[in-house]
């Protein structure tokens, strides 16, 4: 049986059906494409960011925990800050010709 945790039901208060079993709108996240099937964007963004400048990377299809790695790697190798959330990832500082070889490097062949 799966976890039953309260902070998932936490909008159902009670039910007098004994049968009853809360489902969770979970979404099942896609599986991780190949490197080299990964259609990356890489470009650098300066307006809503009050004025600073940051490289982002679009176009990741796959899982989070993969995102993260990715972009964990990437902020390691320019040494800067960043953020990878919601399939895109966020370097802090104008790195664009930087990433492109990084991701080339890394074998995404696909990278713009």
């Amino acid at each position: 049986m799966k976890n039953n945790d309260w902070k998932e039901r936490l909008n159902i208060v009670y039910s007098t059906n004994p049968d009853f079993n809360y489902e969770t709108n979970e979404e099942d996240s896609c599986e991780t494409l190949d490197k080299k099937q990964q259609k990356l964007r890489v470009s650098i963004e300066k307006k809503g960011r009050g004025g600073k400048t940051v490289t982002l990377i679009t176009g990741f299809i796959g899982k989070e925990e993969d995102l993260k790695e990715l972009g964990k790697l990437l902020k390691t190798k320019c040494g800067v800050g960043g953020s990878a959330k919601d399939g895109e990832i966020i370097i802090q500082g104008e790195f664009k010709q930087r990433i492109i070889e990084l991701l080339k490097a890394e074998g995404y062949s696909q990278t713009k």
